[in-house]
């Protein structure tokens, strides 16, 4: 399925790799690319709220 949107790889380490995996079968995301992705959002979303607390 081609898509349009950015790609690139990223590497972890072991203990971060199995807190994805872990993340993604608690949470039943079908791939690990969805489960990134809503980590990724999650993060942002926190460090976008600490900002707002700062001002």
């Amino acid at each position: 399925m081609a898509t349009d949107k950015p790609r690139y790889s990223i590497t972890l380490d072991d203990e971060l790799f199995e807190q994805v995996e872990n993340f993604r079968f608690e949470n039943r995301f079908q791939t690990r690319n969805q489960a990134t992705v809503e980590l990724i959002r999650l993060g942002l979303e926190v460090i976008k709220n600490q900002e707002k607390k700062k001002k």
